[in-house]
Parts: structure tokens; sequence; C-alpha cells
């Protein structure tokens, strides 16, 4: 029921969203709907809860912003912060093969920008401004994707490779990461007391993802790149 719940709750938040049509407003809705599901597993102490909650919110929102981009895609990129300038960017390296995708020193220190603010955020406010952000980065992520594969010969071929490999394992380990260091500022607030050794797996398991995510863009993009060019038929 409560896996259930989290996906009207995220569902409810893109109506909202469109229904307010202001795009800062749209990742505080989208954040709403999850962090409140995960702070109930961690009142519980059960950490591995908090993070499977979260996965499943992830899932649900890059689910929503894919198909919503495809089926509309004007109007998620008017909507979703920062959706038109990933877009452009991206559709340039599936064209060309060219862009900071394939670029490790153009994109391992934007990568490394984004862990360290969310992760400060998190650490700073129990998550509450870090999953907002979480929630743009998701969003305009599934923006690129939905739009690829609308341009595309072959969309739903395309809609799976778009959510690249190394992109699905930062998300995971961002949300990890999000909801293990929410727990000094949260446990403040309410009654929270989580197993601190598992804590630390976790962030550890998280930073390995990390690293992951670097060693295979850096390895696959290339390649991946020419399966996108394929799929869409460019």
């Amino acid at each position: 029921m409560i896996a259930i719940a989290i996906v009207i709750a995220t569902l409810l938040s893109y109506a909202l969203g469109a229904l307010f049509g202001i795009p800062a407003v749209l990742p505080i809705l989208n954040a709403a709907a999850g962090v409140p599901f995960m702070i109930d597993a961690l009142r519980r102490g059960d950490l591995r809860l908090a993070v499977a909650r979260m996965l499943l919110w992830a899932l649900t929102m890059g689910v929503c912003a894919t198909l919503w981009s495809y089926t509309r895609p004007a109007q998620t990129d008017a909507l979703f912060l920062r959706a038109a300038p990933y877009r452009i960017a991206m559709f340039a390296w599936v064209l060309t093969g060219k862009g900071a995708e394939s670029a490790p020193l153009q994109f391992i220190p934007e990568h490394a920008r984004h862990a360290a603010i969310f992760s400060a955020l998190a650490v700073a406010s129990g998550s509450l401004l870090a999953m907002p952000m979480g929630a743009v980065l998701m969003n305009y992520m599934g923006h690129y994707v939905g739009t690829l594969a609308g341009a595309g010969r072959h969309p739903v071929w395309t809609m799976v490779l778009g959510w690249h490999p190394w992109a699905v394992i930062r998300i995971a380990s961002f949300v990890v990461i999000g909801v293990v260091l929410s727990v000094p500022v949260l446990s403040r607030i309410t009654e929270i007391h989580v197993d601190r050794r598992r804590a630390r797996r976790l962030l550890l398991l998280a930073a390995s993802g990390l690293l992951a995510d670097v060693l295979l863009k850096s390895l696959l993009a290339p390649a991946w790149q020419r399966l996108l060019l394929r799929a869409t038929g460019w």
C-alpha cells in the first residue's frame, strides 16, 4: 500500500506542477511527494526501507518526466528547470558524438560539483533542500530521454537506451546519499535512531556508485552514442 501511495503522490505532484505552471514550484512538489515516506521509514529506524521508498520515488519521477516529455515536449521544455539547454547539448552529442558526455575532463568536475552541493544540502537541511535538487536533475534528464524518443524512429528502444546505465547508477547513489545524510538534522526534529554501521556502509556503497558512474561513462559513452544514433535513425 505504501508503494502505491508513493507512486500516486508522485503522479499528483506532476499534475499539480502542470496546474501551477511555475518551474521552480514543480521540484518542491516532487520532493513533497517522497520525503514524508522517507521520514516515516527513518522513524522506524529502517534505513533500507527509506532508501527503497526513495528509489521508487525516483523511478516514478523518471517514468513521469520521460513520458510527459515524449507526449508534450513543448510543455516540459518550459516547465522543467534547465530542460532546454540540457536537451540541446545532449541532442548535439547524440548527433555528433561531441560534447561533455564523452569528455571526462568536462563531465567529472560537473558531477563532483553536483554531488558536493547535493550532499551539503542534505546535511544542512535534512534533505529537505537536497531532494528538490534531485528532482530538478531527474526532470531534465527525463526531458532529454522523452524528447529524444519523440524525435526518433524507434521511441521505445530510444527510451530504454536514453537512460544511460551510468546515469541510473548516479541517481541511485544520490538517493542513498540523500537518505543517509538527512538523519543528523531530522533526528533533532523527530525521534530517529538508525544503525550507524549500516549508514556508513550505505554511504560507502553510494560513493562506489559515483566512482562507477564516472568509470562507465568514460568507457562506454562513445559506444552508447552510436547505439542511440541507430535507435533514433538520424
